[in-house]
């Protein structure tokens, strides 16, 4: 049996931590190490990651471990800083989105992995989704053109509103979380994306940046989507989720499927919005068919695809940490990957460009 591939894993909030624990749980990776500049004797960690070495440098603990492998999972205007670091001290990395906070950071990351020949993995969450993948699938059968939207609001407060103004020091929230979403839709049309208009609106005294954003890409093939995100307590929790792609054939959306009895149209569809474990819910993929007879009416009934195995948000990241211990062990090409990485990125850049400027991006 191989030797289990040592890791370091770069900070430890909340998508930190849960990758530290993916790592703790697989017999295939070693944890050799905790890394947080706030890190001390007693910063609270799980009770799992407890008695794993901590450092509050990364040099230090990249010197002192020795590790084959580093996890990031720091402020994105870090990212690629420690990713090349890392890749230069012959280290694979995974890295959470987005690759970087500027495309020149992200081709920078990206070469580096060409040249020194390391595994960059990117957390797209969503990748390894069963759900989400069905999704994708479903909305391959629509036809062409499709229209894509989606959003993800989320009204935070306490813990999650000081993690949001944290997160606004590097980037707007279309930025950091549309790369998930712009992502699916370029899966969905598998076109090249050609334009890009976004809006904006800071209406929160506390942040540098806009805190509230809105896309909108046009494709190739004709194909259109949206995105949306705000974080902050003045968010609604009513426009929290849309997650849905039409075409000609159809129509695809992640809902709350209502229970029997219950009217469709009043069933709860909102949750706590800033809860990270929601994020990737589905509960159900509601698929409707468009064909119609001579009368108009439609010849199909809607169906509903359940998903209520769906794995955790703990799961999905044991799941991507399997996914990057394959990539190394057995030498998978990222190439595809990591483009997409970079192309996802480019394309919310160009929005917050749009909003900059006030004008239409075309890519």
């Amino acid at each position: 049996m191989a030797e289990p591939v040592r890791v370091l894993v770069v900070g430890v909030g909340n998508m930190g931590a849960s990758h530290a624990k993916a790592y703790h749980r697989n017999p295939g990776f070693e944890l050799v190490g905790l890394v947080s500049r706030s890190m001390g004797p007693e910063t609270k960690l799980p009770d799992e990651l407890a008695a794993y070495p901590r450092f509050n440098d990364f040099a230090t603990a990249l010197d002192e471990t020795r590790p084959q492998a580093v996890s990031i999972n720091t402020y994105p205007d870090t990212h690629a800083d420690y990713a090349i670091r890392a890749m230069d001290a012959g280290c694979h990395v995974f890295m959470e989105k987005p690759i970087a906070t500027n495309n020149a950071d992200a081709e920078r990351v990206v070469a580096k992995a060409k040249e020194k020949n390391r595994k960059l993995v990117l957390g797209y969450i969503l990748r390894v989704h069963p759900a989400w993948s069905k999704f994708v699938e479903m909305a391959h059968g629509l036809g062409k053109p499709l229209v894509m939207r989606m959003n993800l609001n989320q009204q935070s407060s306490g813990p999650a509103w000081n993690w949001h103004k944290a997160l606004m020091e590097s980037l707007t929230p279309i930025v950091d979380c549309g790369v998930h979403y712009v992502d699916v839709m370029c899966q969905m049309t598998r076109a090249k994306p050609v334009r890009v208009h976004g809006i904006g609106a800071k209406l929160s005294a506390e942040t540098k940046v806009q805190n509230y954003g809105h896309l909108h890409v046009t494709f190739d093939d004709g194909s259109v989507g949206w995105y949306e995100a705000g974080w902050g307590p003045m968010m609604s929790e009513v426009a929290y989720f849309v997650k849905d792609v039409w075409g000609p054939n159809g129509a695809a959306s992640i809902a709350y499927k209502p229970q029997e009895g219950q009217n469709e149209a009043k069933s709860d569809k909102v949750s706590d919005s800033a809860d990270i474990d929601q994020h990737t819910k589905t509960n159900a993929i509601k698929l409707h068919h468009s064909q119609i007879d001579a009368e108009n009416n439609f010849t199909r009934p809607d169906e509903w695809v359940s998903t209520e195995d769906e794995p955790d948000h703990q799961e999905l990241c044991e799941r991507e940490q399997q996914m990057f211990l394959d990539a190394i062990v057995n030498d998978v090409d990222l190439t595809d990957s990591m483009a997409d990485a970079v192309n996802s990125l480019r394309i919310v850049l160009a929005a917050q460009q749009s909003i900059d400027e006030e004008r239409a991006i075309s890519l």
